[in-house]
């Protein structure tokens, strides 16, 4: 069993009973305590729930953070934050968009990691302001006041200047056929743009995304190289998409 896909059990597990042992926990995924104990500690560490004598119990919502977490951070953008954390290392630069994914995916990154985020998601500033080692590169442009994002010519100028290591890029559609589509025009020029100045694309999308279309096109599906939802990787859902040769996590 992969370890995301213990990470999916456990919070499954906690969602129904509140609080979880670790020995219960090993005798359901078939491991030692010790491979609980670190799969327990890495989600604590992304904020998923939080350690309590002999296992873990929910964590509190933290009101403090831009908005209401309750209004986006739900437990399928959660699964898929979790999922995002691997993928992101120290001293890399990296595009990251609009979407109240991509905040989650940032609010769950480990305090102590080492970013450059260039970004047009204004929503994501109060966030990052934990993160002492995090550079954040706000662009400019039209501020559209219903996404909190920036968009337009000058936006895609400013992108056009980084070369980033990574784009995690929040989706409004993804279909094996018609690609990455967005609901807006200016949304997805800036998504295109960020595509072309990164170096991989990691597409984020929850199951109500799959398999759907939009009117304006981002890219085809072949042009990202992981596809991260908030099913098991080896749902049936997904069998669409594994003939274009993208990672499915």
């Amino acid at each position: 069993m992969l370890k995301e896909e213990r990470f999916e059990i456990i919070l499954k597990e906690l969602n129904k009973k509140k609080k979880i042992k670790f020995e219960d926990l090993a005798l359901r995924l078939h491991v030692s305590e010790d491979t609980v104990r670190r799969d327990i500690d890495i989600l604590h560490r992304n904020g998923l729930l939080s350690k309590a004598r002999g296992g873990a119990i929910l964590r509190e919502k933290d009101p403090l953070t831009f908005h209401d977490r309750t209004s986006f951070l739900t437990k399928e953008k959660d699964i898929i934050a979790m999922k995002t954390q691997q993928f992101l290392k120290n001293g890399m630069t990296v595009f990251m968009d609009g979407g109240t994914t991509v905040c989650a995916v940032v609010a769950h990154m480990p305090l102590d990691i080492n970013l450059r985020i260039i970004t047009n998601n204004y929503s994501v500033v109060p966030i990052i302001e934990k993160f002492n080692h995090v550079e954040l590169i706000l662009l400019g442009g039209n501020y559209e006041r219903d996404l909190a994002v920036t968009s337009g010519l000058t936006t895609c100028y400013e992108v056009s200047k980084y070369i980033a290591d990574m784009f995690i890029m929040g989706t409004c559609a993804i279909h094996p056929e018609f690609g990455i589509t967005s609901v807006s025009l200016t949304d997805g020029e800036t998504k295109k743009m960020m595509v072309q100045s990164s170096k991989t694309t990691i597409a984020l999308a929850s199951r109500n995304k799959l398999n759907q279309s939009e009117a304006f096109k981002v890219c085809e599906t072949n042009r990202i190289s992981t596809l991260i939802t908030d099913l098991s990787s080896d749902d049936s859902e997904l069998d669409s998409f594994r003939k274009s040769g993208i990672r499915i996590v």
